[in-house]
């Protein structure tokens, strides 16, 4: 049976192929050690704007032999790295075998409608009032989009096996990088690398790993994982990427069906054991403020729908809404399993303090009554047409969480923070 299943697998990968490189194909009934691999962190304050977490300059390790093939493909100092070469393992396709998009195109979302379902899930970029979908039936297929929007650089990122959408800002040190994939993992997770210096760097927690930036970090930007129902709703003119890439892909197909069984194990996982808190594959948005990461399981939000909670000093709160679709579960992105969707704010609005409440059938503050959305804008009620600030915040499975910060408290509704 095993042998049956990695054969179709194969040639699967060998059809897909036919069209250009393909991500890698995890096996259905893969197993593996149970582990983690956690992502970026989590960043919010009174402004919108993104801005890099701070962190501790990290140790280089001695020389060692790069990863193999790497010295072919990449110009840059593999002599300057802050993680074992060991740790490091293939992921299949060459550098850039999964192509990253570099000059994306937009369509309207009436266009859009045309082949996105309402429950689709979609990685939202919002700088100013340029309000962008990205969907994950592309990003799955290309992990990279580098684009502008409202004006400032940024590239969009997604990481299947760890279910990680995260965007960082493009411009560091003065200069604008672009950003490709390597085609190696760490953790399980997407390794890239910006072409200007051939730096590689972290997906997970933006940090880079290998060559002239390593120790150094990139700005997060608030990057929700909603639905399209919810974003078309929300931003009627918004701009959608376009299935007009530049590539041939069986954009719509999920090419890692089952992936997300809770009782399977990570695929290509390496690493720390994970934490027996939760189960590896459990779904967690992730927060990460001022040193301290806390992760919330989607399986709790779905009972209580608002969670108001403190981290590193910062009153935030987690909305939950249903009607997102799992992408990583059926073989279409939107016949997926409903997981809804989970987004994170400031509480903290014109002066004071919020705390959000689930009445029933929809969220409310405690302070006026006003009702608010998943996108935290209030619909109803005295606050009506006011914008909860974005807290950064970061969709993965548990075990990729835990690997990068295994010091994380889980959320639990029955132990409040002040």
């Amino acid at each position: 049976m095993r042998l049956t299943f990695w054969l179709s697998i194969g040639l699967l990968a060998l059809a897909l192929s036919a069209c250009g490189p393909a991500p890698l194909l995890p096996p259905a009934d893969a197993e593996g050690p149970a582990t983690e691999v956690p992502t970026p962190t989590a960043e919010a304050s009174a402004p919108p704007s993104p801005s890099a977490i701070p962190t501790i300059p990290p140790t280089l390790l001695p020389e060692e032999s790069p990863p193999a093939g790497a010295e072919s493909e990449f110009s840059t100092d593999f002599g300057k790295h802050s993680v074992p070469y060991s740790e490091i393992l293939s992921g299949g396709p060459p550098k850039d075998g999964i192509p990253a998009i570099d000059e994306p195109k937009f369509v309207s979302v009436e266009e859009a409608d045309a082949w996105l379902k309402p429950q689709e899930p979609v990685v939202l970029v919002q700088v100013g009032d340029d309000a962008r979908a990205y969907p994950i039936q592309i990003l799955m297929w290309h992990e990279i989009v580098n684009d502008t929007v409202g004006e400032v650089p940024v590239t969009v990122t997604y990481c299947p096996l760890c279910n990680t959408g995260i965007a960082f800002e493009r411009t560091f040190e003065g200069q604008v990088l672009d950003f490709g994939t390597t085609g190696r993992l760490h953790f399980s997770n997407l390794i890239m690398y910006d072409r200007q210096t051939e730096t590689w760097w972290q997906q997970a927690t933006g940090e880079g790993i290998v060559g002239e930036f390593t120790g150094r970090q990139l700005a997060f930007v608030p990057a929700p994982m909603i639905s399209w129902g919810d974003f078309k709703a929300t931003y009627p003119d918004g701009k959608v990427l376009s299935r007009e890439t530049g590539y041939s892909r069986n954009y719509g197909q999920n090419p890692y069906t089952g992936y997300d069984d809770v009782n399977r194990s990570p695929f290509l996982y390496v690493g720390p054991e994970t934490p027996g808190t939760l189960p590896p594959m459990a779904r967690v948005v992730t927060v990460e403020l001022n040193g301290e990461a806390v992760g919330y399981p989607y399986d709790v939000l779905r009972e209580v729908h608002v969670a108001n909670d403190t981290v590193g000093g910062v009153p935030i709160v987690v909305l939950w809404a249903p009607g997102t679709a799992s992408a990583l579960d059926a073989g279409r992105v939107a016949g997926g399993d409903d997981v809804g969707a989970a987004t994170t704010f400031s509480r903290e609005l014109d002066g004071q303090t919020l705390t959000f409440v689930f009445d029933g059938d929809r969220i409310v503050d405690e302070q006026t009554s006003s009702e608010w959305d998943v996108v935290g804008q209030a619909v109803s009620g005295p606050l009506t047409g006011s914008q909860l600030t974005p807290v950064v915040s970061i969709n993965h499975f548990w075990f990729s969480w835990a690997a990068f910060k295994p010091e994380t408290r889980v959320y639990n509704p029955d132990q409040p923070t002040s």
